[in-house]
């Protein structure tokens, strides 16, 4: 990362690109960094669906679910070149008593950083983010980037992502399940289970609230997965699994992004162990969507040492780091707020003896803020 120059007023800041970011969008050589207004929501997306580098939490939809269901600031800044875009980088700040004051890139999104088809826009918007992150007091910015940006940059190495190619031949994809988990697929279709999309999000909520309650930690409102359903229409689907009594057991929200299936989002009946549920759902969900057209199975974010990392590694998916980088500039030192913490223990412990329908009520004041 470059030195960054003086802030002039009417101007903004100038890199060492000769690159100025400024609200008005006035260039300086030949990038400009501007703020994306309401107008031009359609060509930041209409980039992010071309752009090889953009993941569905580049998205502009998530502009609105962050300031609306979240309270929080954003700052979706993009690159120009000749008056096309050519990199996009959305931001927001997160504001916290107890975990500070920070800004990344994206709260609730396992992917982020610059999505760019140019090199020079990436740096223009890197520098653009640490002088805005500057001018905005916060603590430290975060870009969770796939893979590394800015050498010099900490990182945090925490996570992993699991993405395999799937096939558009159901059978060829069950038998490319290693076969104690394709075992446990066939023992969920033994016992009667079957999955159904549903059109609002009520039962995937009662189990994903309930799963996490279980955990020892906050639940997301119920607010913001129906903010999701009505923000990304098709992209956003949930699926149920229910029992031979149709009784629900298991849940899943997924996105679809292209070529890809995420499923981001999940809640399980305790009864669902027995049944296999949890298993037999993924296999639904991987075969639906290569009907639909996906090519790619994205089985999300994992932290190394955990169950879900063990469960995704069974299924034969290999695991690739992330590169998640930090610009200090409070501190020394990258905060841990992740349940891994210990210093977590004893509140996840006293989470889990709370009555579900009062840590419902107050999990959303909590979880804004970790992000």
């Amino acid at each position: 990362m470059g030195p960054i120059r003086s802030y002039v007023p009417h101007r903004g800041y100038v890199t060492r690109d000769q690159t100025e970011f400024t609200e008005t969008g006035h260039r300086v050589g030949q990038i400009a960094v501007k703020s994306l207004g309401d107008a031009d929501e359609r060509r930041w997306d209409a980039f992010v669906e071309s752009c090889p580098e953009a993941t569905f939490f580049h998205r502009a939809g998530w502009r609105t679910i962050l300031r609306s269901i979240f309270d929080h600031r954003t700052h979706y800044l993009y690159a120009e070149r000749d008056r096309e875009i050519v990199g996009v980088l959305p931001l927001a700040e997160v504001r916290s008593r107890i975990f500070g004051h920070s800004m990344s890139s994206l709260p609730f999104c396992v992917y982020g950083g610059v999505a760019a088809t140019d090199p020079a826009a990436t740096r223009a918007l890197h520098s653009a983010a640490r002088a805005l992150a500057v001018r905005r007091g916060v603590a430290h910015l975060e870009l969770r980037n796939r893979e590394v940006r800015e050498p010099e940059w900490p990182r945090q190495d925490l996570y992993v992502t699991f993405r395999k190619p799937i096939l558009n031949d159901a059978e060829a994809n069950m038998l490319a399940i290693p076969r104690k988990q394709r075992a446990m697929v066939r023992k969920g279709m033994r016992n009667g289970l079957s999955a159904e999309i549903d059109e609002s999000t009520e039962r995937f909520f009662r189990l994903y609230a309930d799963n996490v309650h279980r955990h020892g930690t906050p639940a997301l409102p119920k607010g913001y997965f129906d903010a999701l359903r009505k923000t990304f229409g098709e992209q956003c689907e949930v699926l149920v699994v229910v029992d031979s009594e149709r009784r629900p057991v298991s849940s899943v929200l997924s996105f679809y992004f292209r070529d890809e299936v995420l499923p981001y989002y999940a809640g399980d009946h305790e009864r669902a162990r027995d049944l296999a549920a949890n298993d037999f759902k993924y296999w639904e969900l991987m075969r639906r969507a290569a009907e639909r057209g996906a090519s790619v199975f994205d089985y999300g974010r994992s932290k190394r040492g955990t169950g879900s990392y063990d469960f995704k590694k069974n299924w034969g998916f290999e695991p690739a780091p992330l590169a998640y980088e930090y610009c200090l500039l409070k501190g020394e030192t990258i905060p841990q707020n992740n349940p891994s913490n210990p210093r977590y223990r004893a509140l996840i412990a006293a989470w889990r003896r709370l009555p579900i329908g009062i840590a419902n009520a107050l999990g959303p004041f909590i979880v804004r803020n970790l992000g």
